[in-house]
């Protein structure tokens, strides 16, 4: 069951000058600074009230953000909710006829296992399953 927003995920070309204009925008030091290696990206998270933002950017041109924004703006790039058990939701959206980009949860960014719903399944939406990793 999907729990809460977990956060925003924003695409960004340059994480250091994002970084700088979000810590002003939002009023606040990002919280955390990671690279994930196995998505080729760097992340910078942000708490905002009880919400967050994860600015994304590609270290890499195979990196999902890299092409990303090779064919669109920096912005939005994924939705992101809280799950408490994500292979029992991982099924239960297979069974309801969603297609999802990972057979098996992956370790992602925050101490998360990630799993993504493909955009042309939810209404163009990237929308990504985050369970905390206990």
């Amino acid at each position: 069951m999907l729990t809460n927003l977990e956060h925003l995920g924003l695409a960004v070309n340059d994480l250091e000058a994002a970084t700088a204009l979000y810590t002003t925008l939002l009023g606040v030091a990002p919280y955390k600074m990671e690279h994930v290696a196995s998505e080729a990206v760097d992340t910078v998270f942000f708490k905002v009230g009880g919400s967050k933002i994860e600015l994304l950017a590609g270290t890499s041109p195979d990196s999902a953000i890299t092409k990303f924004l090779a064919k669109k703006p920096e912005g939005i790039h994924h939705v992101a909710f809280e799950v408490d058990d994500i292979r029992a939701e991982m099924a239960r959206l297979r069974g309801e006829g969603f297609v999802l980009l990972n057979e098996e949860p992956k370790h992602g960014a925050d101490n998360k296992l990630v799993c993504f719903v493909h955009p042309k399944s939810a209404a163009g939406v990237l929308v990504e399953l985050c369970q905390t990793i206990k």
